[in-house]
Protein backbone atom coordinates (compact mmCIF):
# COMPACT_ATOMS: atom_id res chain seq x y z
CA UNK A 1 0.00 0.00 0.00
CA UNK A 2 1.46 3.29 0.01
CA UNK A 3 0.88 6.99 0.41
CA UNK A 4 0.16 9.82 -1.34
CA UNK A 5 -1.15 13.21 -1.07
CA UNK A 6 -4.22 14.72 -3.27
CA UNK A 7 -7.23 17.05 -2.48
CA UNK A 8 -10.66 17.37 -3.63
CA UNK A 9 -13.18 19.77 -3.83
CA UNK A 10 -16.05 17.23 -2.90
CA UNK A 11 -16.57 16.58 1.04
CA UNK A 12 -19.05 13.86 2.43
CA UNK A 13 -20.38 13.18 5.89
CA UNK A 14 -19.19 10.65 7.48
CA UNK A 15 -21.45 8.64 10.26
CA UNK A 16 -20.42 6.09 12.52
CA UNK A 17 -21.91 4.54 15.16
CA UNK A 18 -19.36 3.50 18.34
CA UNK A 19 -20.79 2.90 20.85
CA UNK A 20 -23.48 1.13 18.54
CA UNK A 21 -26.19 3.70 20.40
CA UNK A 22 -24.25 6.76 20.17
CA UNK A 23 -23.76 8.79 16.94
CA UNK A 24 -21.42 11.53 15.65
CA UNK A 25 -20.55 12.83 12.48
CA UNK A 26 -16.83 14.07 10.79
CA UNK A 27 -16.68 15.89 7.84
CA UNK A 28 -14.05 13.63 5.57
CA UNK A 29 -13.54 12.20 2.00
CA UNK A 30 -14.84 8.55 1.64
CA UNK A 31 -14.08 6.31 -0.59
CA UNK A 32 -16.32 4.40 -2.59
CA UNK A 33 -16.36 1.42 -0.09
CA UNK A 34 -17.03 4.02 2.66
CA UNK A 35 -20.66 3.17 3.73
CA UNK A 36 -19.47 -0.78 4.17
CA UNK A 37 -15.78 0.22 5.64
CA UNK A 38 -17.58 2.25 8.31
CA UNK A 39 -20.13 -0.46 9.62
CA UNK A 40 -16.92 -2.48 10.45
CA UNK A 41 -14.93 -0.07 11.91
CA UNK A 42 -15.20 -0.50 15.63
CA UNK A 43 -12.05 0.84 16.63
CA UNK A 44 -13.10 4.19 14.82
CA UNK A 45 -9.62 4.62 14.13
CA UNK A 46 -9.15 6.43 10.51
CA UNK A 47 -6.76 7.54 9.03
CA UNK A 48 -6.08 9.89 5.51
CA UNK A 49 -4.44 8.36 2.46
CA UNK A 50 -4.16 9.97 -0.99
CA UNK A 51 -6.98 12.51 0.69
CA UNK A 52 -9.60 9.38 1.84
CA UNK A 53 -10.33 7.86 4.78
CA UNK A 54 -9.20 4.65 5.30
CA UNK A 55 -9.54 2.15 8.29
CA UNK A 56 -6.21 1.82 10.20
CA UNK A 57 -8.08 -0.97 12.33
CA UNK A 58 -11.11 -2.35 12.56
CA UNK A 59 -11.09 -4.15 15.74
CA UNK A 60 -9.27 -2.49 19.35
CA UNK A 61 -6.48 -4.79 18.02
CA UNK A 62 -5.28 -5.62 14.36
CA UNK A 63 -3.98 -9.02 15.85
CA UNK A 64 -7.02 -10.76 14.16
CA UNK A 65 -6.52 -9.08 10.73
CA UNK A 66 -2.93 -9.55 10.28
CA UNK A 67 -3.76 -13.73 10.78
CA UNK A 68 -6.48 -13.13 8.20
CA UNK A 69 -3.93 -12.11 5.72
CA UNK A 70 -1.28 -15.29 6.80
CA UNK A 71 -3.84 -17.33 7.83
CA UNK A 72 -7.07 -16.93 5.84
CA UNK A 73 -8.21 -14.09 3.69
CA UNK A 74 -8.15 -10.42 4.00
CA UNK A 75 -10.34 -7.98 2.25
CA UNK A 76 -8.69 -4.33 2.10
CA UNK A 77 -10.39 -1.05 0.50
CA UNK A 78 -7.57 0.16 -1.69
CA UNK A 79 -9.12 2.15 -3.79
CA UNK A 80 -7.01 5.19 -2.81
CA UNK A 81 -4.15 4.28 -4.83
CA UNK A 82 -3.85 7.06 -8.40
CA UNK A 83 -5.11 5.14 -10.94
CA UNK A 84 -4.50 6.45 -14.82
CA UNK A 85 -5.25 5.33 -17.90
CA UNK A 86 -3.01 5.57 -21.20
CA UNK A 87 -4.73 5.16 -24.92
CA UNK A 88 -3.74 5.78 -28.16
CA UNK A 89 -1.82 4.34 -31.04
CA UNK A 90 1.24 5.68 -29.64
CA UNK A 91 0.46 4.96 -25.43
CA UNK A 92 3.10 2.13 -25.46
CA UNK A 93 5.67 4.65 -26.40
CA UNK A 94 4.74 6.99 -23.80
CA UNK A 95 4.52 4.29 -21.21
CA UNK A 96 8.26 3.17 -22.52
CA UNK A 97 9.40 6.47 -21.69
CA UNK A 98 8.36 7.18 -18.30
CA UNK A 99 9.29 4.00 -16.59
CA UNK A 100 12.60 1.65 -16.06
CA UNK A 101 11.38 -1.51 -17.77
CA UNK A 102 10.13 -2.80 -21.72
CA UNK A 103 6.89 -1.74 -21.93
CA UNK A 104 7.02 -3.18 -25.32
CA UNK A 105 7.37 -6.33 -24.05
CA UNK A 106 4.37 -5.94 -21.41
CA UNK A 107 1.63 -8.35 -23.23
CA UNK A 108 -1.86 -7.94 -22.87
CA UNK A 109 -2.80 -9.25 -19.65
CA UNK A 110 0.48 -8.92 -17.94
CA UNK A 111 0.82 -6.89 -14.86
CA UNK A 112 4.45 -5.17 -14.32
CA UNK A 113 5.92 -3.54 -11.01
CA UNK A 114 7.91 -0.63 -12.22
CA UNK A 115 9.60 2.36 -10.77
CA UNK A 116 10.06 6.05 -12.84
CA UNK A 117 12.88 8.22 -12.45
CA UNK A 118 13.53 11.72 -13.08
CA UNK A 119 16.52 12.89 -15.64
CA UNK A 120 18.94 12.36 -13.10
CA UNK A 121 17.96 8.77 -12.42
CA UNK A 122 16.27 9.47 -9.11
CA UNK A 123 12.95 7.63 -8.16
CA UNK A 124 9.85 9.76 -8.70
CA UNK A 125 7.30 7.29 -7.65
CA UNK A 126 7.07 3.03 -7.89
CA UNK A 127 3.61 1.56 -8.95
CA UNK A 128 2.22 -1.45 -11.60
CA UNK A 129 1.44 -1.24 -15.04
CA UNK A 130 -1.00 -3.27 -16.54
CA UNK A 131 -1.63 -3.96 -20.29
CA UNK A 132 -5.16 -3.60 -20.65
CA UNK A 133 -5.25 -4.11 -24.81
CA UNK A 134 -2.93 -3.17 -27.68
CA UNK A 135 -3.01 0.86 -27.28
CA UNK A 136 -3.96 0.95 -23.52
CA UNK A 137 -2.35 0.46 -20.45
CA UNK A 138 -3.74 1.14 -16.65
CA UNK A 139 -0.89 3.00 -14.28
CA UNK A 140 -1.33 3.21 -10.73
CA UNK A 141 0.87 5.12 -8.45
CA UNK A 142 1.10 6.51 -5.22
CA UNK A 143 1.17 10.17 -6.03
CA UNK A 144 -0.54 11.99 -8.12
CA UNK A 145 1.75 12.22 -11.82
CA UNK A 146 -0.84 13.38 -14.38
CA UNK A 147 1.04 16.27 -15.75
CA UNK A 148 4.01 14.38 -15.15
CA UNK A 149 2.94 11.94 -17.23
CA UNK A 150 0.80 14.23 -19.56
CA UNK A 151 4.40 16.18 -19.70
CA UNK A 152 5.87 13.15 -21.56
CA UNK A 153 3.17 12.39 -24.07
CA UNK A 154 4.47 15.66 -25.83
CA UNK A 155 4.07 14.87 -29.52
CA UNK A 156 3.00 11.74 -29.04
CA UNK A 157 -0.71 9.92 -30.31
CA UNK A 158 -1.76 9.07 -26.75
CA UNK A 159 -4.49 10.33 -24.08
CA UNK A 160 -3.91 10.37 -20.27
CA UNK A 161 -6.85 10.09 -17.95
CA UNK A 162 -6.74 10.15 -14.31
CA UNK A 163 -9.94 7.37 -13.84
CA UNK A 164 -8.91 7.70 -9.97
CA UNK A 165 -12.12 8.31 -8.79
CA UNK A 166 -13.93 6.32 -11.37
CA UNK A 167 -12.45 3.37 -10.24
CA UNK A 168 -12.22 1.76 -6.79
CA UNK A 169 -10.08 -1.20 -5.79
CA UNK A 170 -10.23 -4.12 -3.43
CA UNK A 171 -7.48 -6.41 -2.47
CA UNK A 172 -8.02 -10.00 -1.40
CA UNK A 173 -5.19 -11.19 -0.12
CA UNK A 174 -4.31 -14.96 1.92
CA UNK A 175 -4.10 -18.49 1.35
CA UNK A 176 -8.17 -18.12 1.03
CA UNK A 177 -8.34 -15.46 -1.35
CA UNK A 178 -9.01 -17.81 -4.40
CA UNK A 179 -11.37 -20.34 -2.90
CA UNK A 180 -13.43 -17.03 -2.22
CA UNK A 181 -13.20 -15.37 -5.28
CA UNK A 182 -13.85 -18.91 -7.16
CA UNK A 183 -17.27 -18.79 -5.36
CA UNK A 184 -18.49 -15.32 -6.77
CA UNK A 185 -16.99 -15.05 -9.88
CA UNK A 186 -19.25 -15.73 -13.56
CA UNK A 187 -19.41 -19.21 -15.22
CA UNK A 188 -15.98 -20.63 -16.53
CA UNK A 189 -14.52 -17.55 -15.20
CA UNK A 190 -13.92 -19.44 -11.78
CA UNK A 191 -11.92 -22.06 -13.83
CA UNK A 192 -9.61 -19.07 -15.06
CA UNK A 193 -8.62 -17.96 -11.94
CA UNK A 194 -7.04 -21.46 -11.35
CA UNK A 195 -4.76 -20.71 -14.37
CA UNK A 196 -4.11 -16.99 -13.62
CA UNK A 197 -0.51 -16.53 -13.33
CA UNK A 198 1.51 -14.23 -10.61
CA UNK A 199 1.50 -10.85 -11.97
CA UNK A 200 -1.51 -11.07 -14.71
CA UNK A 201 -4.82 -10.06 -15.01
CA UNK A 202 -8.36 -11.13 -16.23
CA UNK A 203 -11.72 -9.64 -17.12
CA UNK A 204 -14.57 -11.11 -14.91
CA UNK A 205 -17.97 -10.34 -14.10
CA UNK A 206 -19.32 -10.65 -10.22
CA UNK A 207 -22.76 -9.77 -9.47
CA UNK A 208 -23.40 -9.14 -13.27
CA UNK A 209 -20.57 -6.06 -12.80
CA UNK A 210 -17.86 -6.22 -15.04
CA UNK A 211 -14.49 -6.26 -12.99
CA UNK A 212 -10.91 -6.80 -13.77
CA UNK A 213 -8.77 -9.10 -11.35
CA UNK A 214 -4.95 -9.33 -11.12
CA UNK A 215 -2.81 -11.27 -8.92
CA UNK A 216 -1.12 -8.69 -7.19
CA UNK A 217 -0.89 -7.43 -3.38
CA UNK A 218 0.86 -5.96 -0.83
CA UNK A 219 1.19 -8.14 1.07
CA UNK A 220 3.53 -11.37 -0.06
CA UNK A 221 0.90 -13.45 -0.21
CA UNK A 222 -1.31 -15.41 -2.23
CA UNK A 223 -3.72 -12.08 -3.60
CA UNK A 224 -5.95 -10.83 -5.76
CA UNK A 225 -6.78 -7.26 -6.54
CA UNK A 226 -10.14 -5.96 -7.83
CA UNK A 227 -10.46 -3.13 -10.18
CA UNK A 228 -14.23 -1.74 -9.93
CA UNK A 229 -16.41 0.96 -11.49
CA UNK A 230 -17.00 3.34 -8.48
CA UNK A 231 -20.76 2.64 -8.45
CA UNK A 232 -20.61 -1.51 -8.36
CA UNK A 233 -17.76 -1.68 -5.52
CA UNK A 234 -20.07 -1.68 -2.28
CA UNK A 235 -21.88 -4.68 -4.37
CA UNK A 236 -18.59 -6.41 -4.89
CA UNK A 237 -17.84 -6.00 -1.25
CA UNK A 238 -21.15 -7.69 -0.04
CA UNK A 239 -20.64 -10.70 -2.93
CA UNK A 240 -17.03 -11.28 -1.15
CA UNK A 241 -18.01 -10.79 2.49
CA UNK A 242 -20.94 -13.65 1.99
CA UNK A 243 -18.80 -15.85 -0.26
CA UNK A 244 -15.93 -15.85 2.26
CA UNK A 245 -18.10 -16.23 5.58
CA UNK A 246 -16.97 -19.38 6.21
CA UNK A 247 -13.32 -18.87 4.84
CA UNK A 248 -12.34 -16.24 7.47
CA UNK A 249 -12.60 -13.68 6.01
CA UNK A 250 -12.19 -10.46 7.74
CA UNK A 251 -12.06 -6.68 6.29
CA UNK A 252 -8.46 -5.66 7.18
CA UNK A 253 -6.94 -2.41 7.77
CA UNK A 254 -3.75 -0.66 7.53
CA UNK A 255 -2.09 -1.40 10.24
CA UNK A 256 -2.29 -5.15 9.42
CA UNK A 257 -1.10 -4.26 5.57
CA UNK A 258 1.71 -2.39 7.05
CA UNK A 259 3.09 -5.58 9.02
CA UNK A 260 2.59 -8.04 6.17
CA UNK A 261 4.27 -5.41 3.39
CA UNK A 262 7.53 -5.40 5.80
CA UNK A 263 7.86 -8.71 5.77
CA UNK A 264 7.21 -9.13 2.37
CA UNK A 265 10.21 -6.64 1.90
CA UNK A 266 8.19 -4.03 0.16
CA UNK A 267 9.30 -0.46 0.20
CA UNK A 268 6.44 2.08 0.67
CA UNK A 269 6.99 5.49 -0.50
CA UNK A 270 7.74 8.40 2.15
CA UNK A 271 8.76 6.15 4.73
CA UNK A 272 11.63 4.05 3.20
CA UNK A 273 12.47 6.21 0.47
CA UNK A 274 11.86 9.80 -0.53
CA UNK A 275 10.53 10.69 -3.85
CA UNK A 276 12.08 13.01 -5.69
CA UNK A 277 9.80 15.46 -6.09
CA UNK A 278 9.92 15.87 -2.27
CA UNK A 279 13.55 16.10 -1.89
CA UNK A 280 14.95 19.20 -0.36
CA UNK A 281 18.60 17.92 -1.06
CA UNK A 282 20.05 15.90 -3.44
CA UNK A 283 21.06 13.28 -0.41
CA UNK A 284 17.31 12.67 0.45
CA UNK A 285 16.82 11.36 -2.92
CA UNK A 286 16.90 7.55 -4.44
CA UNK A 287 18.01 5.24 -7.80
CA UNK A 288 16.35 2.15 -8.16
CA UNK A 289 19.76 0.62 -7.87
CA UNK A 290 19.91 2.20 -3.78
CA UNK A 291 16.58 0.85 -3.52
CA UNK A 292 17.82 -2.69 -4.43
CA UNK A 293 14.84 -2.34 -7.42
CA UNK A 294 17.88 -2.62 -10.33
CA UNK A 295 15.89 -5.59 -11.53
CA UNK A 296 13.25 -2.89 -12.85
CA UNK A 297 15.85 -1.21 -14.46
CA UNK A 298 15.88 -2.44 -18.47
CA UNK A 299 19.17 -0.79 -20.15
CA UNK A 300 19.00 -2.96 -23.07
CA UNK A 301 15.82 -1.65 -24.28
CA UNK A 302 15.57 0.38 -27.43
CA UNK A 303 13.44 3.05 -26.84
CA UNK A 304 14.86 5.66 -24.12
CA UNK A 305 13.27 6.73 -21.06
CA UNK A 306 13.68 9.36 -18.31
CA UNK A 307 16.80 8.78 -15.92
CA UNK A 308 18.33 6.17 -18.65
CA UNK A 309 22.19 7.81 -18.67
CA UNK A 310 22.52 8.58 -15.43
CA UNK A 311 21.22 4.92 -14.88
CA UNK A 312 24.12 3.80 -16.99
CA UNK A 313 26.39 5.64 -15.08
CA UNK A 314 25.67 4.53 -11.74
CA UNK A 315 25.59 0.50 -12.73
CA UNK A 316 29.09 1.42 -14.23
CA UNK A 317 30.84 3.19 -11.30
CA UNK A 318 28.43 2.03 -8.59
CA UNK A 319 25.81 3.12 -6.06
CA UNK A 320 26.39 5.31 -3.10
CA UNK A 321 23.47 3.20 -0.74
CA UNK A 322 21.58 0.18 -0.79
CA UNK A 323 18.93 -1.91 0.33
CA UNK A 324 18.72 -4.68 3.04
CA UNK A 325 16.62 -6.59 4.99
CA UNK A 326 17.83 -6.73 8.64
CA UNK A 327 16.70 -9.34 11.82
CA UNK A 328 17.83 -8.34 15.29
CA UNK A 329 19.76 -10.79 17.48
CA UNK A 330 16.91 -11.86 20.28
CA UNK A 331 20.30 -12.43 22.75
CA UNK A 332 21.18 -8.84 22.02
CA UNK A 333 18.07 -7.38 22.35
CA UNK A 334 17.10 -9.29 25.50
CA UNK A 335 20.86 -8.59 27.43
CA UNK A 336 19.52 -4.87 26.82
CA UNK A 337 16.56 -5.38 28.29
CA UNK A 338 18.42 -7.31 31.24
CA UNK A 339 20.56 -4.35 32.09
CA UNK A 340 17.71 -2.58 33.45
CA UNK A 341 15.48 -5.54 34.83
CA UNK A 342 13.01 -5.73 31.73
CA UNK A 343 12.22 -8.57 29.79
CA UNK A 344 12.28 -7.51 25.83
CA UNK A 345 10.04 -5.09 24.62
CA UNK A 346 8.79 -5.83 20.91
CA UNK A 347 6.92 -3.34 18.67
CA UNK A 348 3.21 -4.54 18.24
CA UNK A 349 2.75 -2.62 15.00
CA UNK A 350 5.67 -1.97 12.66
CA UNK A 351 7.44 1.14 13.03
CA UNK A 352 8.47 4.06 9.87
CA UNK A 353 11.43 6.09 11.28
CA UNK A 354 14.67 6.77 11.02
CA UNK A 355 16.61 4.75 13.20
CA UNK A 356 20.85 4.62 12.96
CA UNK A 357 22.98 1.72 12.15
CA UNK A 358 26.40 1.50 12.78
CA UNK A 359 29.43 -0.65 11.94
CA UNK A 360 30.30 -3.82 14.25
CA UNK A 361 33.11 -4.61 16.17
CA UNK A 362 33.13 -1.38 18.17
CA UNK A 363 34.03 1.22 15.16
CA UNK A 364 31.15 3.84 16.02
CA UNK A 365 30.71 4.73 13.16
CA UNK A 366 27.25 5.37 11.55
CA UNK A 367 26.21 3.30 8.13
CA UNK A 368 23.30 3.64 7.51
CA UNK A 369 19.70 3.87 8.85
CA UNK A 370 16.30 1.31 9.40
CA UNK A 371 13.66 2.69 7.80
CA UNK A 372 10.83 0.56 9.25
CA UNK A 373 10.37 -2.79 10.99
CA UNK A 374 8.37 -5.14 13.10
CA UNK A 375 7.74 -8.47 15.11
CA UNK A 376 6.95 -10.79 12.77
CA UNK A 377 4.14 -12.67 14.69
CA UNK A 378 4.10 -15.56 11.81
CA UNK A 379 7.85 -15.94 11.87
CA UNK A 380 8.20 -14.94 15.78
CA UNK A 381 11.45 -12.79 14.44
CA UNK A 382 12.29 -8.92 15.05
CA UNK A 383 12.94 -7.60 11.29
CA UNK A 384 13.99 -4.09 9.66
CA UNK A 385 14.06 -3.01 6.41
CA UNK A 386 17.15 -0.52 6.07
CA UNK A 387 19.52 1.84 3.63
CA UNK A 388 23.04 0.58 4.27
CA UNK A 389 26.36 1.72 2.60
CA UNK A 390 26.99 -1.20 -0.50
CA UNK A 391 29.80 -2.93 1.46
CA UNK A 392 27.94 -3.46 4.52
CA UNK A 393 25.07 -5.26 2.68
CA UNK A 394 26.43 -8.90 2.38
CA UNK A 395 24.49 -11.38 4.22
CA UNK A 396 25.62 -12.20 7.45
CA UNK A 397 27.04 -8.79 8.04
CA UNK A 398 26.90 -7.56 11.71
CA UNK A 399 25.68 -4.41 12.38
CA UNK A 400 24.48 -2.37 15.16
CA UNK A 401 20.83 -0.44 15.98
CA UNK A 402 20.24 2.19 17.98
CA UNK A 403 17.24 0.67 20.55
CA UNK A 404 15.69 3.19 23.05
CA UNK A 405 15.53 0.97 26.18
CA UNK A 406 13.86 3.12 29.18
CA UNK A 407 14.26 6.48 27.81
CA UNK A 408 18.20 5.48 27.17
CA UNK A 409 19.97 4.74 23.56
CA UNK A 410 21.21 1.11 23.11
CA UNK A 411 23.30 -0.69 20.52
CA UNK A 412 21.56 -4.20 19.49
CA UNK A 413 23.46 -6.38 17.22
CA UNK A 414 21.39 -7.07 13.86
CA UNK A 415 22.24 -9.03 10.94
CA UNK A 416 21.54 -8.73 7.11
CA UNK A 417 19.39 -10.92 5.58
CA UNK A 418 17.88 -12.27 2.45
CA UNK A 419 14.64 -10.37 1.29
CA UNK A 420 11.51 -11.27 1.62
CA UNK A 421 11.49 -12.07 4.86
CA UNK A 422 8.49 -13.97 4.47
CA UNK A 423 7.88 -15.58 1.10
CA UNK A 424 5.26 -18.65 0.77
CA UNK A 425 5.23 -20.78 -2.50
CA UNK A 426 1.46 -20.10 -2.46
CA UNK A 427 2.04 -16.42 -3.86
CA UNK A 428 3.17 -17.49 -6.90
CA UNK A 429 2.07 -21.32 -7.53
Amino acid sequence: MQVGFFFYAKVITIRATYPPDSSFTHSMIGTPLHSRTEVFCESYDWRSWAGYAVVSKYELSHEWEYFAIRNAAALIDVSPLYKYLFQGADAVKVVDRIITRDASKCRIGQVLYTTWCDEHGKVIDDGTVTRLDDHTFRITAAEPNLRWFQDNAFGLDATITDVSEKLAALALQGPNSRTILRRVVAGNEAEGLNHLRYFHMMPATIRGCPVTISRTGFTGDLGYEIWIAAAEAPAIWDSLMEAGAGYGIAPTGMLALDMARVEAGLLLIDVDYTPARKARIEEQKSSPFELDLGWTVNLKKVSNFNGRRALEREKENGSRWTTVGLEVDWNALEAAYTRVGLSPAVPHTAWRSSVPLYGGGGLGRQVGYATSGCFSPILKRYIALATVEPKYSQLGNELLMEVTVEHVPRQVLVRVVEKPFFDPPRKKV
